[in-house]
């Protein structure tokens, strides 16, 4: 059966039950039909205790794709059979790729949260808020300039960009206020996807509404003509885009195949913006939970350092434990095999791939955690390739387990040992550190990274950004962390380059200050922030049946 049909014929509780169950009382609800709520965290009883969070990431990804979000929801659905009070937090997929190339974000086979195809396609409207909040700032930048200006504008200086949530590379660059004086002043312009826009950082990184305004209020949008950065706080419309996005902010109650509460709110891609959902569904599940399972984008290199280094300066969300998913596939691509081939059984390229896996797991060493590894399993994989992986672990001192959480669920016993790997490993002790001092020099938290993490041996900056970092100096903004965009498949900004890639340098050709979500985006290579289909999109295997059924969603 597909993900779809696993989802479709699953029974679904009211989402009330799914709420009680989880001590949240009905006035704290919001219902979006029968399987959907949102919460307003305002309303709930305090606990006088807050949850253990346990952060799941991953190797390098490859473009076969390694389940990552459906070991998190197997594996908190293990621990929920295992006794435990538990609740997800994930983000919200994006329409691009769903529609593109990766599909859904909401797990798969008998590890998925429910309505599937809801939460794949527009969901709460979350999204559609965030993009007109975005494009209201863009609309109200361009009447100031058409008004008269008189906070002086420069046109040419503009930062901030219109969004839309698909992946539409013919909106990269376009040029807008044609048609003479009553249609605006023309300028060149240009679109990212939704998912990389501030507004989106900022609404997962607010804390409450209040600090919401504040950081809208805080993002800069341009500079005026003598060089002076111009913010939200400048026009006075923060107050509009909040209100907008006020009701949005309430994170969204969903729930797994077994019956686990999931809060699946915000949805950052962690190669292009940070990757994690929202501060505010992560802290009201912790406060409703004992154990939270949440998980940051693409592999370790950049969810899960954003994580540590982004959102846990935030809120006191720093990982308790962390899981790392890897695939036998995945593992045999690092090592050298073809995507058409990874099938076949090949313990040399299996052997090769690992050190990818190695470096992951060394990263996640730097910030005071011993990460446990979940080897996903999949149908091609041989018992032989899994025994070896994971003796493989434990000689270098990994703990590990197989997790057979898209056949069995984790309501079966599929995820019973990475459940257990995972109690185990919080009640070790961890000493949660940040891999850099905000005192540094962006530049030198950028080599940091680069270094420590990506294993490079340094950094190329191109002319446009050293002129970047001295006006980031000059701005007083040099205090923020560093946000890198880079590709996911590599450690390098070659996507080519995979396994662990030693020898290379790191080319950072921009960088962009979002002072509202109060970090510093360093562009590497030729990643882009707003994507492009593939020749044959997900698009083409969809459609709806009479009866109003999604058909092809994956």
């Amino acid at each position: 059966m597909s993900d779809l049909e696993i989802a479709r014929a699953a029974a679904v509780q009211p989402i009330e039950d799914i709420a009680d169950a989880a001590g949240i009382p009905r006035e704290a609800l919001e219902f979006h039909g029968r399987f959907k709520a949102k919460i307003d965290p305002r309303l709930l009883p305090d606990r006088g205790t807050r949850g253990k969070v346990v952060l799941v990431s991953a190797m390098s990804p490859t473009p076969a794709g390694e389940g990552k979000s459906t070991c998190t929801v197997g594996l908190a659905d293990s621990l929920a059979r295992a006794g435990r009070r538990v609740m997800i937090a994930l983000r919200e997929p994006s329409l691009g790729p769903v529609l593109g190339m990766k599909g859904g974000a909401t797990g798969g086979g008998y590890s998925q949260v429910l309505p599937m195809d809801e939460i794949n396609l527009h969901f709460t409207g979350d999204f559609h808020a965030i993009t007109s909040a975005n494009n209201a700032l863009a609309a109200l930048i361009d009447n100031h300039i058409h008004q008269g200006n008189e906070l002086g504008i420069d046109p040419r200086r503009i930062t901030f960009k219109r969004v839309l949530d698909m992946n539409d590379r013919a909106l990269r660059e376009v040029v807008i206020g044609l048609g003479g004086p009553a249609q605006g002043t023309p300028r060149q312009d240009g679109f990212d996807i939704t998912v990389a826009s501030e507004i989106m950082a900022v609404f997962c990184l607010a804390t409450d509404l209040d600090d919401l305004k504040r950081r809208l209020a805080d993002i800069t949008f341009g500079y005026s003509f003598d060089r002076t950065p111009l913010t939200v706080r400048d026009l006075r419309v923060e107050g509009a885009l909040a209100l907008l996005l006020k009701d949005a902010l309430k994170p969204n109650l969903v729930q797994t195949i077994a019956g686990t509460p999931a809060l699946v709110h915000g949805g950052p891609f962690a190669n292009i913006a940070h990757g994690c959902n929202s501060v505010i569904a992560t802290q009201t599940a912790r406060h409703l939970a004992d154990i939270v399972v949440t998980e940051a984008g693409f592999g370790a290199d950049l969810g899960a350092e954003k994580f540590m280094d982004i959102k846990a300066r935030v809120a006191d969300v720093a990982p308790d434990a962390v899981v790392l998913v890897a695939t036998i596939r995945a593992l045999k691509m690092h090592g050298g095999v073809a995507k058409a081939d990874l099938a076949h059984h090949d313990l040399d390229a299996l052997r090769d791939g690992t050190a990818n896996l190695l470096r992951h797991v060394r990263n996640i060493e730097k910030f005071g955690a011993s990460p446990v590894v979940a080897v996903n399993r999949f149908s091609t994989d041989s018992p032989e390739e899994l025994d070896w992986l994971l003796a493989w672990c434990a000689g270098e001192g990994i703990d590990a387990a197989v997790a057979d959480v898209w056949g069995q669920g984790g309501g079966g016993p599929g995820g019973d040992d990475l459940a257990a790997k995972v109690l185990a490993a919080l009640e070790r002790p961890v000493t949660f550190t940040h891999l850099y001092s905000l005192d540094l020099p962006v530049e030198d938290k950028i080599r940091i990274i680069v270094q420590e993490i990506y294993g490079a041996d340094g950094v190329d900056f191109s002319v446009p950004a050293l002129r970047r970092l001295r006006e980031i100096e000059a701005n007083g903004w040099s205090g923020l962390p560093v946000c890198m965009a880079k590709t996911q498949y590599s450690f390098s900004d070659d996507a080519s380059l995979l396994g662990a890639p030693k020898g290379f340098s790191v080319h950072v050709r921009d960088l962009i200050p979002k002072t509202g979500a109060g970090f510093i985006v360093a562009l590497t290579g030729s990643v882009m922030t707003m994507p492009g289909l593939p020749k044959e999109p997900a698009a083409l295997r969809m459609d709806v049946d009479g009866e109003g059924n999604a058909v092809g969603l994956s």
